[in-house]
């Protein structure tokens, strides 16, 4: 803290009682709050900040070199299929084209568009060769739980495999995501549905032969991929009703209806 004392001088004045030569000086406090150097330095600290400092709450992904090179890979699949263009990178990337995909295109065209874009991104003697050498079985559908906790999880974030009930008898084929990550950096429930869950469903059943039904929980943004499972007609899908979050990502620029999607 530093003080420092400010002389200032009035103009002389007339006055019956005073001489007219002589001078009126009061004295100034004036109080330096914080020193200089502090702001600076205060300045510097809050411009360093990155943008997921300030969201109380937000999940950290430390995205390795694979998973950044599978993130771009995506994304840039889905811009090719599309036809729109982001000029962010890493994750952001992929949010911001699907983003631009669910104010461009209807529901049932952005759905179309991730499946052609998944089926550009995998060659197809590889899809087939899976479908060929997977039929369904027990085996098959705890593989396929199996294989996306350990290498999706730079898309859909942390996972693990659980149990349920098929046929009569116990099988891990059920993948519970703790927290999903498309989910939760769109906080959209429209494109959840619309670029994920339903183009998901079919991709993997149609090109993979393997059944799946994806349940969101847009309460705590999880989500559980059970495969081997119908997932139910549209009219009859709980995640089809749920409409979109008070600050949907993409209200600003959509119309929402009751059935969660943004259009």
């Amino acid at each position: 803290m530093e003080a420092k004392l400010i002389w200032q001088s009035r103009s002389p004045t007339v006055s019956s009682s005073r001489r007219a030569d002589k001078r009126q000086c009061r004295l100034v406090h004036s109080v330096l709050a914080r020193p200089l150097e502090n702001l600076v330095t205060e300045r510097l600290r809050l411009k360093k900040l990155k943008p997921a400092d300030s969201k109380a709450g937000s999940s950290v992904h430390n995205d390795s070199w694979f998973d950044l090179l599978a993130i771009n890979y995506l994304s840039q699949s889905l811009q090719a299929a599309t036809g729109v263009k982001s000029m962010s990178s890493g994750y952001e990337s992929l949010v911001e084209t699907t983003a631009m995909m669910s104010k461009r295109f209807n529901t049932k065209t952005q759905q179309k568009l991730v499946v052609k874009a998944l089926d550009s991104a995998i060659p197809k003697f590889i899809l087939d060769m899976i479908r060929t050498l997977l039929p369904q079985s027990q085996f098959t559908r705890e593989y396929f739980a199996a294989f996306t906790t350990v290498f999706f999880a730079w898309l859909i974030g942390p996972s693990e495999v659980r149990e349920s009930e098929f046929d009569g008898r116990r099988e891990k084929n059920v993948v519970y995501v703790k927290k999903c990550r498309f989910l939760e950096q769109s906080n959209c429930a429209g494109m959840c549905i619309n670029l994920c869950k339903m183009p998901s469903q079919a991709f993997i059943k149609d090109s993979l032969g393997m059944p799946v039904n994806m349940v969101p929980n847009f309460d705590d943004m999880s989500c559980e991929m059970i495969f081997g499972q119908e997932p139910p007609a549209s009219i009859d899908d709980p995640a089809l009703k749920q409409p979109c979050y008070k600050l949907c990502k993409a209200n600003q620029m959509h119309t929402v209806k009751s059935s969660g999607q943004c259009i």
